[in-house]
């Protein structure tokens, strides 16, 4: 039976979050959780809370989003992270606009917790996400696998109450995905054939520096925006050790 939205958290090992997640978005017609064969208590918890679970082997989120897309029979999907939370206001704004959308997809702005701190600069708010999709007029890039792009028929259109979003609470989750993205962010670079030229090693994290900490407004955020503005500094740096150390190993 097709329902009007369906909320589908895209679940690996959150036990510690997927409760209160389901929790948030009781509001949907159904909710599911995607998940990518957790070895936790994840898919136990989610039944227990009244979720659907559905089990999709992981290859990249691009690909789990689309495979979530096909799998879920629902005029709406409203995808939501496990470390993210909605809320009766964003329930109220969906549900008054759905029967009249204009649109095949909305970005939702999202409210980030870096550290226990609410980051309202420096780069993390609006933090635009393109998450209510109209199924079947909506797909996401494959060649996107990190920082999916959503291939949308039509223009977007933009959602006002924001998602809850703990985003890092730990520096050592920090450096771990950004890791990630410096590896993935290299390589994009590389295909694009730019080369990791002596200047760039101080002038792009300088910039990184610049945008976040002024452009941005991250001296908003005080000592912190401070701190936030420093580390994606050194990051865009490693970015560029990475880039030639792909070029030195090619």
């Amino acid at each position: 039976m097709t329902v009007a939205l369906a909320a589908v958290i895209l679940s690996k090992n959150e036990e510690a979050h997927i409760v209160e997640c389901i929790s948030s978005v009781q509001w949907a017609d159904r909710v599911v959780v995607f998940d990518s064969f957790s070895t936790d208590r994840t898919v136990t918890l989610a039944q227990d809370a009244g979720a659907d679970v559905i089990q999709n082997p992981f290859e990249n989120y691009a690909q789990q989003r689309n495979a979530a897309l096909d799998a879920v029979d629902a005029d709406w999907i409203l995808f939501v992270d496990a470390d993210e939370r909605s809320s009766p206001e964003q329930a109220a704004e969906i549900r008054d606009l759905l029967p009249r959308a204009e649109h095949n997809g909305y970005w939702i702005p999202r409210h980030n917790y870096i550290f226990g701190k609410l980051t309202r600069h420096t780069g993390w708010f609006p933090d635009y996400q393109m998450r209510l999709l109209r199924r079947g007029k909506a797909r996401y890039d494959p060649e996107r696998q990190v920082h999916e792009l959503v291939i949308l028929e039509g223009d977007p259109g933009y959602l006002a109450v924001p998602f809850t979003h703990f985003n890092y609470t730990s520096f050592r989750q920090f450096r771990e995905k950004q890791n990630r993205y410096v590896r993935y962010d290299a390589r994009i670079l590389q295909e694009q054939g730019i080369r990791p030229r002596p200047h760039k090693f101080l002038t792009q994290p300088l910039r990184q520096f610049l945008w976040r900490f002024v452009t941005l407004r991250g001296y908003r955020d005080g000592w912190h925006g401070l701190r936030m503005s420093l580390l994606m500094a050194w990051y865009e740096f490693q970015k560029y050790v990475h880039l030639r150390r792909l070029y030195h190993d090619s």
